[in-house]
């Protein structure tokens, strides 16, 4: 005998990812745009730039299944 009910949808697992958009500003001094992006990405992967809460964005939730 079957006890679900036919108006019942069967329960199923989903994946969510939460993304999270911090930004801030940053001013370089360098001798061209690439120079000044490797030097921000150097700046930010040693923590001399960190990002805090108050520079949050965005939230996006994107889902999968």
């Amino acid at each position: 005998m079957n006890t679900t009910r036919k108006d019942e949808k069967a329960m199923q697992k989903f994946q969510i990812e939460i993304v999270e958009t911090s930004s801030n500003i940053v001013e370089i001094v360098a001798e061209d745009k690439q120079s000044a992006l490797l030097k921000a990405q150097e700046m930010y992967s040693s923590e001399q730039v960190v990002l805090y809460p108050d520079d949050f964005v965005d939230t996006q939730f994107n889902i999968f299944q």
